[in-house]
């Protein structure tokens, strides 16, 4: 079991009862999951941190949670129990564990061939309904979101002939080496949890916050960024809402300076059918999807404009023969093609996000509720079907002050609560999703196990 931690005096909670919470959980947690406690122990001699992704050890359970089945909006464990889940694997499954209609495209695909490097018959359908959706002209894929994210990075410093980048202070766009640089005192210093980088990679990347125009506007004033590389919200810090007017001034900026402007869209999917720049009116240069696009298939795209993809046909073109450093040999797999057919012609439907969204409404309204009548300094953050609660009164308005809300050892606490209460949210601060398969009983559950918590922590 593992000892408690100390607790910060801001919370408006006890202390004495966060302790006393703390031990009681994790005994039950440990009590409640004898078969997840034996498959732990007996993978743990061979895999690095006991699990296949060592990112499976940021739960806040004593042992793995071992999954046997998932779902729509639910997971059952191998000791029997069933959660719903507003975690969804971290985004991957926003539209619900293994929807049918990706499960029968898959199942049927299998049969006919697994990866062949050659486009299929579904890719010409695909490259329409990605323009017609997301507004880009011309597309490629990649396998995840990172791969997707560094790609760009290249074609954008190819074609623009620059070797800057820039990014938000506090940003994620995946295991991309170039992004992982953090403001320190106002000082851009590579982010101290970065493994075996031996580059210094404050030489190419620049790094503001969000929400600073003026910095912005510095940061490009020399002419030579290739790319602005953010999430139109910032959502992996704590969601981070741009200010009104910010993506409008920003893109004008980019184009005075000749610096490509790329949204990255893994996340803010959760905004509608065309994703976040579409429901919002944004025209960015590139557009980058990730982890739900296919269903929860491994896939990633991304596009440039109309004005962006001669240049980068051209670039590819001018250079001399060989590997690009661009793709590898699994992207656009008949498997991977075939789901995301699938779910974009029959899961990320109109329908489906509206049922989304104005359930995602719900929750946070309910928890907006719940901390109203406990007098507590948090707020409730929206984006689409995405929704977050933040240990603060007011939404931050960038990296630095999202990070200042974060408080993991209260975070855990509440996230093994809700896990021995049946529900689940996601183990990386406190995002909460909703999906097509989520019911309004689901949502009331969630609010009155959060109002539980507060009560029995007061």
């Amino acid at each position: 079991m593992t000892a408690s931690p100390s607790w910060p005096d801001t919370l408006g909670l006890s202390s004495h009862r966060l302790t006393a919470l703390w031990a009681r959980e994790q005994a039950a947690f440990i009590d409640a999951h004898p078969r997840s406690r034996t498959l732990s122990a007996a993978a743990a001699p061979h895999w690095l941190f006991g699990v296949p992704l060592h990112w499976m050890n940021d739960w806040a359970t004593p042992f793995s949670l071992y999954v046997a089945h998932a779902q729509g909006a639910h997971v059952t464990d191998v000791d029997g129990h069933t959660r719903v889940d507003f975690c969804l694997g971290d985004t991957g499954a926003m539209f619900g564990h293994s929807p049918a209609p990706v499960a029968e495209a898959l199942a049927r695909q299998a049969a006919r061939g697994l990866t062949t490097m050659l486009p299929g018959e579904d890719t010409a359908w695909i490259g329409a309904e990605l323009t017609r959706r997301f507004g880009l002209a011309r597309w490629q894929m990649a396998l995840s979101a990172s791969d997707a994210n560094r790609f760009v990075i290249r074609w954008a410093r190819a074609l623009t002939g620059r070797t800057q980048i820039l990014v938000f202070n506090g940003c994620y766009h995946g295991t991309v080496d170039d992004v992982f640089v953090d403001l320190v005192h106002g000082q851009p210093r590579t982010r101290d949890s970065l493994l075996g980088q031996v580059h210094d990679i404050t030489r190419t990347t620049r790094s503001i916050e969000f929400n600073d125009l003026a910095a912005l506007e510095a940061a490009l004033a020399d002419g030579q960024v290739a790319c602005l590389l953010a999430e139109p919200v910032m959502t992996n810090i704590g969601m981070v809402l741009p200010e009104p007017g910010f993506w409008q001034a920003a893109q004008a900026l980019c184009r005075r300076h000749g610096t490509l402007w790329v949204l990255d869209e893994t996340h803010t999917l959760s905004s509608g059918p065309g994703g976040y720049a579409r429901a919002h009116g944004l025209t960015p240069d590139g557009l980058v999807l990730g982890k739900p696009v296919a269903g929860g298939v491994p896939c990633a795209l991304y596009g440039f404009s109309d004005a962006v993809a001669p240049r980068a046909e051209a670039a590819k073109r001018a250079a001399p023969p060989g590997h690009s450093g661009i793709g590898t040999t699994l992207t656009a797999n008949g498997l991977t093609l075939a789901a995301l057919r699938a779910n974009l012609e029959q899961v990320m439907t109109e329908a489906a996000y509206r049922h989304m969204i104005d359930l995602a409404h719900t929750l946070a309204d309910g928890l907006r509720g719940v901390i109203a009548r406990h007098g507590l300094p948090w707020c409730v953050t929206q984006v689409g079907a995405r929704t977050e609660c933040q240990f603060s009164p007011m939404p931050p308005r960038n990296g630095s002050q999202a990070d200042a809300m974060l408080v993991p050892a209260l975070e855990q606490l509440l996230h093994l609560y809700l896990l021995n209460r049946g529900l689940m949210i996601t183990p990386f601060h406190n995002m909460m999703l909703v999906c097509p398969a989520t019911t309004p009983d689901h949502v009331t559950k969630l609010v009155t196990a959060f109002e539980t918590f507060i009560t029995e922590t007061r």
